[in-house]
């Protein structure tokens, strides 16, 4: 052969196995996609649903009943339970809200107005009581609210919200 034909069929050969392997790569591309749209979508549910999960634990976390049971009263006044009250809620609230991401604007809207209406449960009873009143005293009318008020049970409202939309995605 002289090598004017040989380098055309060195030619065609370079391309025909460029080809199979443009061919190899297209294919293990197009799978490696599939995969990863599969990983993705399972990632994300897995995801959105932890979010969902921590965001009903916060919801716990700053209900009226469970914070005022959580955080002691003992030896501080009333202004001081007021402040520690009003820093765990923004404290909890503010580690959170990322998850605001995960989760739909209805279920984030209801949990910033659970903390909010908490906010300003707590701000409005403290500004009631006389300045000589205890943690105790806070505690208590507090309490007292809840048990007769059915706002301070919005924590239960806001949890069911956040559980059904969970539930939605499974």
């Amino acid at each position: 052969m002289d090598t004017e034909n040989l380098l055309l069929v060195l030619i065609i050969v370079v391309f025909v196995a460029v080809g199979a392997i443009y061919l190899m790569f297209a294919k293990n591309s197009k799978d490696n996609k599939n995969t990863l749209s599969a990983f993705d979508s399972k990632g994300s549910l897995q995801i959105q649903l932890q979010a969902y999960e921590r965001l009903i634990l916060l919801t716990e976390r700053i209900a009226l009943p469970n914070l005022v049971s959580r955080i002691g009263h003992h030896g501080t006044s009333a202004r001081e339970f007021q402040q520690m009250l009003v820093q765990n809620i923004k404290e909890e609230f503010n580690y959170n809200i990322t998850q605001q991401i995960y989760v739909s604007a209805d279920a984030w809207t209801a949990l910033k107005n659970l903390k909010e209406q908490n906010l300003l449960i707590i701000n409005q009873f403290a500004n009631v009581l006389p300045p000589p009143a205890t943690g105790l005293d806070l505690s208590k009318i507090l309490l007292e609210y809840l048990m007769t008020d059915k706002k301070g049970s919005l924590h239960e409202i806001v949890a069911e919200v956040l559980s059904y939309e969970a539930k939605k995605l499974m």
